[in-house]
């Protein structure tokens, strides 16, 4: 049990770590840029209390603000897709009952709802994010390419880390 309560905070520090120091000095075509720090939300127990869904993703959003020297942004996008998951999550995985399932992955979900619960909340995060730090709609057009370009991008890191989580998770019970 000790060692599912150390899972999470390493998870938050691990990838604002990646964000800032190398996700944040990646652009692809002179603006995609993966935000792979929403891992964190994605990853979080199926069935977490609300509010501290809200508040955990309130504190990342603002610890990436404070890094990105952007002004609530990230807080913003972050508590808006913490805000969309539980009904996401009853969307593409609304069969899954309290004791089967203690966080998103693979064999909980299968790959299909997996992709579209991870693609559907990367996109409103990635469309709120780029709405907000253009704000304007006159450049709608190439903010939705940007949007999904770079939700595409998000996607296939955010993959990788799920396939991660769930090898290094094999065998063991938290």
């Amino acid at each position: 049990m000790q060692r599912l309560n150390l899972k999470y905070p390493f998870i938050f520090i691990l990838l604002v770590l990646l964000q800032v120091l190398v996700f944040n000095n990646v652009y692809l075509g002179g603006y995609l840029n993966p935000q792979i720090y929403v891992f964190f939300i994605l990853v979080m127990p199926v069935f977490i209390t609300g509010y501290i869904l809200l508040l955990l993703a309130f504190a990342l959003g603002l610890v990436m603000d404070v890094f990105s020297d952007s002004l609530a942004i990230h807080t913003f996008a972050c508590v808006l897709m913490a805000f969309f998951r539980p009904a996401v999550i009853r969307l593409f995985a609304g069969n899954l009952e309290q004791e089967t399932t203690e966080s998103p992955s693979f064999r909980s979900f299968g790959a299909f709802s997996l992709i579209m619960y991870s693609f559907v909340l990367i996109l409103i995060h990635h469309l709120s994010l780029f709405m907000m730090e253009l704000f304007r709609f006159d450049e709608f057009v190439q903010t939705f390419k940007r949007t999904l370009l770079s939700t595409s991008l998000t996607l296939v890191f955010i993959m990788l880390a799920f396939a991660l989580v769930e090898r290094s998770s094999d065998g063991k019970r938290y």
